[in-house]
């Protein structure tokens, strides 16, 4: 059970999409979706990977006052 959603109603959901966009525009928007994921993920990564850098930065400048 995916977020209280069962079986029947995700059938249900899946059938109206295709009718409403049809079959041929479906592979058009899950490339669109599958594009905006990855920016979202490497944007996510983007700001860690900044995060990371900077606290090691602190770090080392910590430990350069109180042993240097």
């Amino acid at each position: 059970m995916l977020l209280f959603i069962g079986g029947s109603e995700i059938f249900f959901i899946i059938l109206f999409v295709v009718m409403l966009f049809g079959a041929d525009k479906i592979p058009e928007i899950a490339r669109g979706l599958g594009k905006m994921m990855r920016e979202v993920k490497d944007a996510s990564n983007e700001i860690k990977r900044e995060i990371k850098d900077t606290s090691t930065e602190i770090k080392d400048n910590i430990d350069k006052e109180i042993n240097g």
